[in-house]
């Protein structure tokens, strides 16, 4: 019986033995499937990693091999000679050279207003009229007064000539004669005390009667008839501001002082013109009137004043103003436009057009800038040609082909002559092609009788859109910017 137990045992741990030999073999079989299963993941990984990698490749350099091939359509323009005025701006705020509030000098009700609001007085025209029945009153009294202690005056200088004459016969003491004399001078003191009285009461009744003391523009009236009006009143009874001519009133940094100056101590008239808040419309033109004798040390700045005859009323009291203050004239400069101006990693560069159609960059020193035209001090010569419009695509060495703009309208107040663009060459001279009004590659093509308007020039830039570059002789203060500023100004701050 115990042997066929063990035998029992046995067969059983066999069987056990062939099912944990079985089970190991299909684990084996598993790790084998799942390690051929990663191989193979990761190099269908590896071929689709260096197909992105060429398709990147390709990508990025097919472009730049192409733009080296084509030629890419651009608007250039020929530095041509011409005067740059260089110009400081700021804000100013329009004063009048006179302004003054009108009041009563007495106190009184107020009979008459004889002007209406708004107008035009000159000097010395009647306003209003002060109740004068009172000051008529007092001046009769003080004129009966005064003709009482005349008469008292006159009496006794006669007593004294007569006295006088007895004191030389004998016939009356001395001190009577001392007496009287220092009565005549007692009488001659209160005459003068009675006629200064009189003259103060027909002051008192001028004065009821109110006339303009400047000429200028009325404002609104500050009190109306049957009023009783007083010398305290704060308000008076009417403005009147001088408006022609009138001031602006500016302040600049004291970095500027040295150049204005230099110029106003040789007698020069700077010329000066004022613009309104966007910088773009001109209101007046006028001259520098003066310089004023203190630096404010807290801000560091100077006012200036300047005048403008305001022949239309334009410039009104209290009214902000962009100045533009012209101090000299950079003559027979090298002027392009400001659309041909890049920053980038080499510096301030313009792209400068050779003889064989193709672009090189070349670095420039900016100078003064007016209006859509920029001076350049190093770097150009007269009659290089520079992309003005099209080069956001070029680079060094790219070929390109001209295709006409539309001309500026000359400008007749402006000194400077607008930098002229290049016409379109004709076909079969080097570089050109066929498409003169062509596009990027690939896209259609207009047809090429219809010309292009490819002068993308930029909009002037409002005073708050300026940018601060670090052009010298262009100047933005205050917060603010006239016409003539681009992107090359300096801040004078």
């Amino acid at each position: 019986m115990t042997q066929i137990i063990e035998k029992i045992r046995a067969a059983l741990r066999r069987l056990e033995l062939n099912r944990r030999l079985a089970q190991l073999e299909h684990e084996r079989q598993e790790l084998w499937r799942r390690y051929h299963l990663t191989n193979r993941k990761v190099g269908i990984g590896a071929v689709v990693g260096v197909l992105l990698v060429g398709l990147f490749i390709w990508w990025h350099h097919t472009p730049a091999q192409t733009a080296r091939t084509a030629a890419l359509p651009v608007v250039a323009a020929t530095a041509a000679k011409g005067n740059i005025d260089i110009t400081y701006t700021a804000l100013g705020t329009v004063t009048p050279l006179a302004s003054v509030t009108v009041r009563t000098q007495i106190a009184g009700q107020l009979m008459q207003v004889a002007f209406k609001e708004g107008d035009v007085v000159k000097q010395g025209d009647f306003l209003a009229e002060i109740d004068p029945r009172p000051y008529q009153a007092a001046l009769d009294q003080a004129q009966g007064q005064l003709a009482r202690d005349e008469a008292l005056l006159k009496s006794a200088q006669i007593d004294f000539v007569r006295y006088r004459t007895l004191a030389a016969q004998d016939s009356i003491a001395k001190q009577t004669v001392d007496d009287q004399e220092y009565l005549v001078h007692q009488y001659e003191g209160t005459v003068k005390l009675d006629q200064g009285n009189v003259d103060n009461a027909r002051l008192n009744l001028a004065y009821c009667h109110i006339t303009a003391p400047v000429a200028g523009l009325l404002g609104l009236r500050q009190v109306d008839p049957g009023n009783y009006v007083q010398t305290s009143d704060v308000n008076g009874i009417v403005l009147i501001n001088q408006m022609q001519p009138i001031s602006v009133l500016f302040a600049l940094p004291e970095d500027d002082l040295p150049s204005i100056l230099a110029r106003t101590h040789t007698g020069a008239v700077l010329p000066s013109a004022a613009f309104d808040r966007t910088g773009v419309t001109k209101i007046a033109d006028g001259n520098l009137a003066t310089v004023d004798n203190t630096i404010n040390v807290t801000t560091g700045t100077f006012q200036l004043r300047a005048s403008f005859p305001n022949t239309n009323n334009m410039l009104y009291p209290n009214q902000f103003v962009n100045v533009q203050l012209t101090v000299d004239t950079l003559r027979d400069a090298v002027v392009i436009p400001s659309a041909a101006i890049q920053r980038g990693a080499p510096g301030t560069f313009v792209y400068v057009v050779k003889p064989d159609n193709t672009v090189a960059i070349q670095v420039v020193t900016l100078g003064p800038a007016q209006g859509e035209h920029q001076a350049i001090s190093k770097g150009l010569n007269l009659g290089d040609k520079v992309v003005v419009d099209g080069a956001d695509k070029l680079r060094a060495g790219s070929t390109v082909v001209l295709r006409s703009a539309t001309p500026e309208t000359p400008n007749p107040d402006d000194n400077t002559p607008p930098a002229a663009a290049e016409d379109q060459p004709q076909p079969g001279q080097p570089g050109s092609v066929e498409q003169p009004n062509s596009g990027p590659p690939g896209t259609a093509q207009p047809n090429s009788d219809q010309p292009a308007n490819a002068n993308q020039t930029p909009a002037p830039l409002t005073p708050d859109q300026q940018p601060v570059g670090s052009q010298p002789g262009q100047h933005r203060h205050n917060g603010g910017n006239g016409p003539g500023n681009n992107g090359s100004g300096t801040n004078g701050q």
